[in-house]
């Protein structure tokens, strides 16, 4: 382009300042955006890094809101569940209960007609299935329906006693939730004292802090119920199937060794017929 047109011709001037225009105002644009990105002075990063605190750490502030007592209680209640699993866990199981050698050897001693050796051998057992033969073996005399009724009432009487650990379960299942919501209530009481106090604008940051700490005990509660409730109901249907499994099994001993005590025992070996017998003393035929 000849520059002495632009000098002498007002319409290329126009087209000059109007192109510098355009290619100006996109760079004044970018300029703020990049120094508000940059921190604009330094004033709003330093009012960002005031606004910025450090995330709270929930296991402090679940120490922190149980406290001493309500701490303490639900410390105490989860020893208590752990350690009745742990005792049923190992109590209540199958080859604990009907022990398979135990099973053999008694078996065993039964068809070989030791009754008393079978006997001790099941008074010496603690198993479940022992206890309950030692039962009906000492009412086989009567018949073998005196001896099924006893032993089906030791099976009653050994479930009852291991029933008892299982209803601690319940027991636990039952106050964690109750206790949470003790906890609970103080803790809003306490927040709602501090919102009812008169001439006093209450702080919106305790309020929620107070509902906080009272909103954790309802959960450490409901932690410690919900594997109780579980367990429970866990260990007693394994209970009620071991104990049905145990009166069957002890049946079916308990008739082996009626019907064994019932069979003749083995004849001895017959006399040689070839040889008759002289009795002591006879007198011997006289010689021809």
């Amino acid at each position: 382009m000849d520059l002495t047109l632009i000098r002498h011709s007002p319409r290329h001037r126009l087209f000059l300042i109007a192109s510098v225009l355009v290619l100006a105002i996109p760079l004044f644009m970018t300029q703020p955006a990049a120094h508000a990105q940059d921190g604009g002075g330094g004033e709003p990063a330093a009012r960002a890094d005031e606004v910025v605190a450090p995330s709270p750490n929930l296991f402090k502030h679940i120490l922190r809101s149980a406290g001493f007592f309500f701490g303490s209680v639900m410390l105490g209640m989860s020893i208590a569940l752990v350690a009745v699993i742990v005792l049923l866990a190992m109590d209540l199981r199958m080859t604990v209960a009907i022990p398979p050698t135990f099973v053999d050897e008694f078996t065993d001693t039964v068809n070989k007609r030791r009754f008393r050796e079978a006997y001790d051998l099941a008074k010496n057992e603690n198993s479940f299935l022992g206890r309950v033969l030692t039962a009906g073996m000492g009412r086989l005399q009567y018949g073998i329906e005196d001896a099924r009724e006893t032993a089906f009432h030791s099976v009653d009487s050994v479930k009852a006693t291991k029933e008892q650990l299982i209803t601690y379960l319940a027991t636990i299942g039952s106050l964690g939730p109750m206790l949470g919501l003790v906890g609970t209530v103080y803790g809003m009481i306490m927040s709602f004292m501090e919102l009812s106090q008169p001439g006093k604008t209450p702080n919106p940051q305790k309020l929620a802090d107070g509902i906080s700490h009272a909103l954790v005990i309802t959960l450490l509660g409901i932690a410690v119920a919900v594997p109780a409730i579980f367990c429970h109901a866990f260990f007693r249907n394994r209970l009620i199937r071991i104990s049905m499994d145990t009166a069957n099994v002890a049946d079916d001993l308990l008739t082996q060794m009626y019907h064994n005590s019932k069979r003749p025992a083995a004849s001895a070996a017959p006399a040689d017929v070839s040889r008759p017998a002289v009795a002591t003393g006879a007198v011997r035929p006289a010689e021809s």
